[in-house]
């Protein structure tokens, strides 16, 4: 079952139902079970059976679409040759380098940086998951991704971007709370970013493989592994340098495309969104004659049942069957590509309830959780100048801002397509909404192909084909800088810690090795998530949901701490994420994202209630449902979902906050064991003088003395003064 926004209002025609409903009760026993219950199914039931909302509803069985032209599939292979091509090439330009590979030996300008910063965000979620949600509910719900993913680099850009690419001796994220915070530090915030973009790279498999299994007809989770296969051989061949310049190309061609046809479809689309319904014969529309209405648009007529009603004028409109002008009657009012009080009102899409609470905790989760993101800071490390990392975070928000919140307005014209009123509608015949007036066929199923349909068969071909490309491109261009960071932590940061037990298992001669197989397992756990949960959107979010709760806030204490404490690092990282661990089982979830409102809104779809008609419908009394005699049993919506996630991040912030403060006022550490003390490995990138007492300095500081000692390379303490 699905949530719904105000554009699947489910009013449907029942013509069928009013000319020949005696004869139902009269049928065989229907050769499918379209109702569970046995009462109603039997009264739905017949012996030339054809689909369900056809046989229980009267609406007309779905139209299907047909297969897409051969020039979209081979406009997706000349992207991936594209590609390949250039990532092969950098392989040249690493040359055995550890930093070239990792960090592309902090070489790149602004417009490099701009341009895979900007393609790390706009990713398939933030492109082909935006159009799907906001197609299956309304602008704000599919806004929110690319709201959150420009905002967070923004952010970056303010707040960190510019001490992340003034580090010294650093290849990865976990590197720089490894000098401040110790080992123990290191291995938690590794483990917790590896399975963040676990989640992050598999939401883009899906976006890859759903798009390859509709053009090349092949199943998704075929999609999925040869999207995979292709993303991860040119990602080890040249690290970042085969991620930053596909990056610059796929940023070229597929940003532009995707903003080509977004604008040019909100520019030339006469149709932004569903129009009122005309309805069919026997609807009754939502006002009056002479109302000025929509009554008055389609020229209705007084009901026969109730001539005070205006209903649908079938003398104009339908004079025979093969001469009708008719709809589903699913948008009563019409829709709209945009309510714009949807971000501040729980019942703005009424009747259909607004996820308001949880489009908001959206935005924060990835406005935050994204600056933890592995990928964005390397790309800050890589930058020439902390200048360039600046501009770069920046520039990258505003062009997602650009690309991305336009294409949410794709959803609105893709419903005037694919939505409860065309004639490729599905709905759900044993589902019932009092709310609606709908005793059967109460639930829109929406499309998962809709959006690719619409740029296969209703937008013209070179821009679909564009568009195509850019999602493509997007997926690959967020895959490959999420394989290449897992890979690089995973050898770096993780495995790299078994050189006690195993001295030279991973050095600085072998690492590039050691990264290029780390990235096989986890890209292939990552193919796993993503074959099992085939879902867009909602795998993005939970891959920053796990930073947010573990990372942020000791990444900010770096910085902005005077003395960035091990003990309050490693206690809100533990505290941050055993909130989230336990809220994820303690409160209720249902799926729906939907706080418990009182409102009938909030309210889901029921089972079938009656074999009556709808309320909407202009029938005799005895023959339109009674909701108070058979009432539609619907359970109330109920998911806490996004509240511990802000509940886990407040209680990360507080644990280190007030560690600090407990040290600060003691003048001792509050903990102090093997780990807890600051470090910086040898033999990776150009170090600094004042790293070189962090390598010199024993693992036993004095008991008495916090972490973050006096020495700046312990704490950067002048550098956190100034900041």
């Amino acid at each position: 079952m699905f949530r719904f926004s105000t554009s699947s209002i489910l009013r449907w025609p029942v013509a069928a139902l009013l000319v020949g409903l005696s004869a139902f009760a009269a049928v065989a026993v229907a050769q499918e079970q379209c109702i569970a219950d046995p009462v109603i199914n039997e009264f739905f039931a017949t012996d030339e059976p054809t689909c369900c909302q056809q046989d229980v509803c009267g609406i007309p069985c779905p139209v299907g679409v047909d297969e897409p032209t051969k020039g979209f599939g081979i406009a997706i292979i000349v992207a991936i040759v594209i590609s390949f091509l250039i990532g092969f090439a950098t392989l040249f330009l690493v040359q055995g380098e550890a930093e070239n590979f990792f960090i592309a030996g902090k070489s790149l300008p602004l417009w490099i940086v701009a341009f895979t910063l900007g393609a790390q965000s706009i990713d398939s979620n933030a492109v082909l998951g935006n159009a799907d949600l906001s197609y299956k509910y309304h602008f704000y719900d599919g806004a929110v991704l690319p709201i959150g993913l420009g905002l967070s680099l923004i952010l970056n850009g303010l707040f960190l971007a510019r001490h992340i690419n003034a580090e010294e001796n650093v290849l990865t994220l976990p590197d720089i709370l490894a000098k401040r915070y110790g080992k123990v530090t290191e291995i938690m915030v590794s483990l917790a970013t590896i399975v963040s973009f676990m989640m992050l790279l598999a939401g883009n498999l899906v976006g890859m493989g759903v798009i390859l299994a509709y053009l090349w007809d092949i199943s998704v989770a075929g999609g999925i592994w040869t999207a995979s296969s292709l993303v991860w051989a040119y990602t080890i061949s040249g690290g970042l340098f085969s991620v930053a310049y596909t990056d610059v190309a796929q940023g070229v061609i597929g940003w532009s495309g995707c903003a080509a046809l977004a604008y040019y479809l909100i520019a030339n689309e006469e149709v932004k969104a569903p129009p009122p319904s005309i309805g069919f014969p026997g609807y009754i529309y939502p006002d009056a004659q002479g109302a000025g209405g929509i009554c008055d648009m389609y020229e209705g007529v007084p009901c026969e049942n109730d001539p005070s009603l205006c209903c649908y004028n079938t003398a104009l409109w339908c004079p025979s069957d093969d001469n009708c002008k008719s709809d589903n009657g699913a948008y009563p009012i019409g829709d709209q590509p945009i309510f714009s009080n949807q971000m501040g009102d729980y019942l703005a899409l009424s009747p259909f309830p607004n996820a308001l609470f949880w489009n908001w905790a959206t935005i924060f989760i990835l406005g935050f959780g994204n600056l933890a993101a592995l990928d964005f800071q390397a790309r800050c490390m890589a930058a020439k100048t902390p200048s360039i990392a600046t501009w770069g975070c920046i520039i990258g928000g505003l062009f997602t801002f650009f690309v991305g919140i336009p294409f949410a307005s794709l959803g609105a014209i893709t419903r005037n397509y694919y939505g409860p009123d065309s004639i490729h509608a599905e709905f759900a015949a044993d589902s019932c909404s009092t709310l609606l007036g709908l005793p059967t066929c109460g639930m829109w199923v929406p499309d998962d192909q809709a959006f690719i349909k619409l740029l296969t068969h209703d937008v013209p071909s070179f821009l679909g084909g564009w568009c195509l490309f850019g999602v493509v491109a997007a997926s690959m261009s967020t895959a490959d800088g999420a394989i290449l960071a897992m890979g690089t932590v995973f050898a770096h940061n993780v495995f790299r810690q078994f050189d006690v037990w195993y001295p030279k298992l991973v050095t600085a001669e072998n690492l590039l090795l050691v990264t290029r197989l780390a990235t096989i397992p986890l890209t292939l756990a990552a193919t796993f998530i993503a074959t099992y949960n085939p879902t867009t959107g909602y795998l993005l979010i939970v891959a920053f949901d796990v930073v947010l709760a573990t990372v942020v806030v000791p990444l900010f204490g770096c910085f902005y701490a005077k003395k960035p404490s091990p003990s309050a690092a490693f206690l809100s990282i533990i505290c941050g994420a055993l909130t989230r661990i336990i809220m994820e089982f303690t409160l209720t979830k249902d799926g729906y994202f939907l706080l418990p409102y009182s409102a009938d809104e909030f309210l889901d779809y029921g089972p079938a209630a009656s074999t009556g008609l709808p309320l909407f419908v202009d029938g005799n009394v005895t023959e339109v449902w009674d909701p108070e005699a058979e009432p539609c049993d619907q359970p109330r919506f109920e998911d806490f979902t996004g509240v511990d996630s802000l509940t886990a991040v407040f209680v990360s912030l507080i644990v280190y906050t007030s560690v600090q403060t407990i040290e600060h006022c003691t003048g001792e550490q509050l903990l102090n064991f093997a780990g807890l003390q600051g470090y910086v490995k040898e033999g990776v990138g150009h170090k600094s003088p004042d790293d070189d007492e962090l390598v010199k300095e024993p693992a036993e500081k004095k008991d008495s003395e916090p972490s973050g000692s006096d020495e700046k390379g312990d704490s950067g303490e002048e550098e956190h003064e100034a900041a």
